[in-house]
């Protein structure tokens, strides 16, 4: 099996979380364990039965993706299915959507939302991810799509900072329910592959929503999104490279232990450039802009915190062609020399780039602390991937 193939066999259960038993493995068509678009289509075509993914039961690989995966399913009435052994134990941590009944409620809030909008459904909603960060609804209504993320408690405040934002190139919200939330369709298409001129477009977006956001802090705290300042980032930088420590050779340890130590000062001269602590998307990249050539929709605000805005930065620049990272970086800095006349996001730029792949390490590892063991092969590889890009950029830039 290549790194591209997937199979995917089922654990079934009814709503009342009685075992069924289990359907043998099938192909499926993309490598994505969070994809459940076609898994379910995979079984609908093959046993002619509707599922509902609740989630990863077991990986064959140590992290993702392709191999064989292992799902729980949940099927509304009993069917002629292979005995099934295992055990399926409660867990603290399981996601409202991870359970019997759980994408049910979901869908059922859904629906009336959207009659409260004067939408009604136009055909059977459709499964199309799921996992420890989000489950993800596709709802067919008269006139087109709405869509009905779920995401866990962590990430809940993404509704309530759209509300916040209204008036920027949003999703437009149809309602919210704690960590429910409903949008409209959005035109147009994912832009993964855009041209520099649409890149420099989505950078000059973001600056201009930063920029507005500045001195309101506070409110966006008060929403509950993180608090990436310095403080407390440092604090769980090195909280982070403390649990990470035993995984990393004794060169990287050193190179760590020395990044740790005078991140006080590489804080104090990241602040002497002038660019003050805002909000940040926290996922910030191509493919989080939608758009049909007429404008541009920025999605995805569920890891959004406050903190320097120069941390959305080396994310959206990763995943741009290398040829255009200069020219785009250069664009990007210049906008902030506009916004904030007499800052130095030159400097500042290359002072934060292991911050904010040090960043990293540390979300991946809430993200382990909050999610149940089953999903950790999700998440388990990175803390120490994004600690050794830390220690690649300390090398680069000769800091280490």
């Amino acid at each position: 099996m290549t790194e591209s193939q997937r199979t995917a066999s089922l654990v079934l259960v009814t709503p009342d979380g009685t075992v069924v038993g289990a359907l043998p493995a099938l192909p499926i068509a993309t490598p994505w364990w969070q994809e459940t678009e076609p898994v379910v289509a995979a079984f609908r075509a093959r046993y002619g039965v509707a599922v509902t993914i609740l989630r990863l039961l077991e990986a064959e690989r140590e992290e993702p993706h392709g191999g064989h995966v292992t799902y729980l399913a949940e099927v509304r009435e009993p069917l002629a299915a292979e005995p099934w052994s295992g055990v399926l134990e409660d867990q603290p941590l399981r996601l409202s959507y991870a359970k019997p009944g759980g994408p049910q409620a979901d869908l059922d809030w859904a629906e009336t939302a959207l009659i409260a909008q004067g939408l009604r459904l136009a055909g059977t909603p459709v499964q199309v991810r799921t996992w420890n960060l989000s489950s993800l609804w596709r709802i067919p209504v008269e006139g087109g799509d709405a869509w009905l993320k779920v995401t866990p408690p962590f990430l809940a405040p993404e509704g309530a900072l759209i509300e916040q934002l209204s008036g920027v190139a949003l999703p437009r919200l149809l309602g919210r329910d704690g960590n429910r939330i409903l949008l409209a369709e959005i035109p147009g298409e994912d832009l993964y592959d855009a041209e520099p001129p649409i890149l420099r477009e989505m950078i000059a977006r973001l600056v201009e929503t930063q920029c507005g956001w500045i001195a309101r802090t506070d409110v966006l705290l008060g929403l509950g999104l993180p608090d990436w300042r310095a403080p407390a980032l440092g604090a769980a930088i090195a909280s982070t490279f403390e649990r990470t420590a035993d995984a990393l050779s004794d060169v990287e340890r050193g190179v760590l232990a020395r990044f740790v130590r005078d991140l006080p000062a590489r804080f104090a001269q990241l602040a002497a450039c002038g660019l003050p602590d805002t909000l940040i998307h926290g996922d910030f990249h191509p493919g989080n802009f939608r758009g049909d050539g007429a404008g541009l929709v920025l999605l995805d605000w569920a890891d959004s915190g406050v903190g320097h805005p120069l941390l959305d930065q080396s994310a959206f620049l990763s995943r741009v062609a290398p040829g255009d990272v200069a020219a785009l970086q250069a664009h990007w800095n210049a906008a902030w020399r506009v916004g904030i006349p007499g800052c130095d996001p030159d400097r500042a730029a290359r002072l934060i780039a292991p911050i904010a792949a040090a960043r990293q390490a540390v979300i991946y590892y809430r993200f382990l602390d909050a999610i149940e063991p089953s999903e950790h092969p999700y998440h388990r590889a990175d803390p120490v991937a994004w600690l050794k890009r830390t220690v690649a950029l300390l090398y680069a830039d000769n800091a280490c």
